[in-house]
């Protein structure tokens, strides 16, 4: 086990519980040694509480910035449809509505991780199916504030 040193920066993952709390922040550390144990940490993470929304962001990250696109898509999809349910929306994200004020908490983290899987289409050489999502995401998020545009002037600049 990685213990946490007292001078080591703590990420806030926001509300989630302290077990959780505690894998994600070793996850975090164990990644700059052994990617590997990371992952481990994460999933164990996710195992525990798989209803709590940022270990899907540390495992689509993690496996994003290694280039194990497949993964990381895996658990983008996961974690929307996991933030969908908590939203109350569609399990389908072609059939989310968009809403007159952005929302927050799980609403967010979907929209967020739409924008992400957008991200990782583009890494994985799958254009239409990013610009599928940037185009659903300027209807649900006008003002952008997911930061979609960054993606979608990525996708451009891949034409």
């Amino acid at each position: 086990m990685i213990d946490l040193l007292p001078n080591t920066d703590v990420i806030n993952f926001g509300e989630v519980s302290d077990a959780v709390n505690a894998l994600l922040q070793q996850g975090v550390i164990a990644y700059r040694r052994d990617r590997q144990r990371a992952d481990e940490l994460f999933r164990q993470a996710l195992a525990t509480a798989p209803a709590e929304l940022p270990v899907y962001f540390c495992l689509y990250k993690i496996h994003t910035y290694q280039g194990n696109l497949d993964e990381a898509e895996a658990a983008a999809e996961g974690g929307l449809k996991e933030a969908a349910s908590q939203a109350g929306w569609d399990l389908d994200w072609h059939k989310w509505e968009p809403h007159d004020v952005l929302p927050d908490g799980p609403g967010r983290f979907a929209l967020y991780t739409l924008k992400a899987l957008a991200f990782i289409h583009l890494r994985q050489s799958r254009p239409d199916e990013a610009a599928e999502k940037l185009e659903a995401l300027k209807i649900l998020d006008p003002t952008g504030a997911v930061g979609w545009p960054v993606v979608a002037a990525l996708a451009e600049g891949l034409d």
